[in-house]
């Protein structure tokens, strides 16, 4: 390190000089290292997922424990610096870093354990959806998570966290018993229904606002090794039939079975005819996770329906099937995002997301349309800060492509896509699938459970100091903004 001190820049938006010896009593009071800028290792310490992202902070604090990140929040609120927190790193927004602030990156935090004879899963803030399903299905148990095995356990977590098996077993947070949590006074707790009650409330769909989670804990359900699952690929032009069909389909399904739509081209599989490998294409992706006679039954339909370009569907392990889409969503592409929630899917909406995929601007790109409903809509919409149980679908506009002078062409894409697609909506949409450009979606992201979280932020972060995120103002903060000005004298 250099002997002068260090710019950072601070809460509000304005450099401050930090002195060396601030910075050198942090680096020796943790068991993991600071990176500077130009250090060995610091640009692959802020590489995310995303490669649209591209900041620089002026500090990396890479923890080895959770007395690291005590230090570091003290160190980041005695200096009001500008704070962001690295999970997994896999957020579009790029959440994950600020640019000239404090980066406190969990991402060496891996670890996974459980207790022997117990379903109760403990994963630390740094830790994979891979690391977590390979230990729990080494006891054919599982925690309801998302698709793809790269993304991180704590921001899919605080972001309510769905995906195959939650029609039948609930979303992530409604497995989580208990969280340890950093606050932004540098206090340890632990959050449960038994202990600061209303920050695990907040914790459960709330995002990263209330403080730095170091450890998560799962209670985790019966599953595998194996379950039915697969991929059946019809051709674009049989839009109108097979998309009507999916929506019949999935309006009475079994809490069981899960069926996601997906508008691509059809991605070079093996049981893929060469010839169509690239053509605009429905991808119905099935996973049934009850009993493989009763799910042979439910199966048939999808799989005579129809003449599609092939059928790939069958007993798979279930780690194999948490990571067939890893393939498609590799770190090093640039990437932008938009989401909807629906009740229904009426042809209208159908005819919007056909017309969008016929000239999508990257090979790239996809649409999806996720299934809900089941478990999740059977808990009570105010037992968690996840807002939205009633909603029966999820889309995700999923742009994707190399270079970066495709930027405005394929962000202009989504965007069109998304307007067009919102009459059909609700109005919500899926916190963890929000790009950088959505900060004024917040009501949208957290529906009416906005202003109780606003209060909740005020109790446990009063400054704002976790704001790198979608964020949610104090209640304080908020108030003051919303105020009328005073009357003229």
């Amino acid at each position: 390190m250099k002997n002068d001190g260090l710019t950072l820049v601070r809460l509000e938006g304005r450099p401050m000089r930090v002195d060396r010896s601030a910075i050198e009593a942090l680096a020796s009071s943790m068991q993991g290292s600071i990176l500077e800028k130009g250090a060995p290792g610091y640009d692959g310490a802020r590489e995310v997922w995303n490669a649209m992202v591209d900041r620089h902070p002026a500090l990396i604090a890479r923890c080895a424990t959770p007395d690291d990140v005590v230090r570091c929040v003290q160190f980041a609120r005695r200096n009001r610096a500008l704070t962001s927190i690295r999970g997994g790193g896999h957020h579009i927004a790029g959440n994950a870093l600020c640019e000239g602030g404090l980066t406190i990156d969990l991402s060496g935090m891996r670890g996974v354990r459980m207790t022997s004879g117990s379903t109760r899963v403990v994963v630390e803030g740094g830790a994979r959806l891979a690391d977590l399903d390979a230990m729990t299905q080494k006891r054919a148990l599982a925690v309801p998570v998302g698709i793809n095995s790269t993304t991180g356990v704590a921001g899919l977590t605080l972001g309510a966290g769905f995906g195959w098996i939650s029609r039948k077993y609930g979303l992530t947070v409604d497995r989580l018993l208990s969280a340890e949590v950093v606050l932004a006074s540098g206090d340890r707790v632990i959050a449960s229904e038994r202990e600061n009650a209303d920050l695990f409330w907040a914790l459960r769909g709330g995002g990263g606002n209330f403080g730095v989670v170091t450890s998560f804990e799962f209670d985790a359900v019966p599953l595998g090794p194996e379950v039915i699952a697969g991929l059946i690929v019809h051709p674009l032009e049989h839009a109108d039939d097979v998309l009507d069909f999916y929506a019949r389909l999935t309006k009475n399904a079994p809490d069981e079975l899960t069926v996601w739509a997906v508008l691509r081209g059809a991605p070079p599989l093996p049981f893929l005819p060469p010839e169509v490998h690239g053509k605009p294409a429905i991808v119905l992706a099935v996973c049934w996770v009850g009993d493989p006679k009763d799910g042979e039954a439910v199966l048939a339909p999808l799989r005579e329906h129809g003449k599609p370009y092939g059928v790939h569907v069958g007993p798979t392990p279930y780690v194999g099937w948490q990571q067939a889409f890893d393939p498609l969503l590799t770190p090093g592409a640039r990437n932008y995002w938009k989401t909807h929630y629906f009740e229904a899917l009426p042809k209208g909406l159908w005819d919007v997301l056909v017309d969008h995929v016929k000239r999508m601007p990257s090979p790239l790109c996809e649409v999806f349309v996720g299934q809900l409903g089941g478990a999740v809509a059977r808990i009570p919409e105010d037992a968690t800060a996840y807002a939205y149980r009633a909603t029966s679908y999820a889309m995700n506009v999923h742009t994707r492509w190399e270079r970066a002078e495709d930027d405005a062409r394929c962000i202009a894409w989504a965007r069109s896509l998304f307007d067009a697609a919102a009459p059909f909506a609700t109005g919500g949409g899926y916190l963890n699938f929000m790009p950088e450009d959505d900060q004024g979606r917040v009501a949208a992201a957290y529906g009416e459970h906005l202003p109780r979280l606003a209060q909740i932020k005020e109790k446990y972060d009063p400054e704002n100091l976790f704001r790198v995120n979608v964020n949610i103002a104090p209640a304080k903060s908020a108030a003051k903004r919303e105020a009328p000005p005073p009357p003229r004298p």
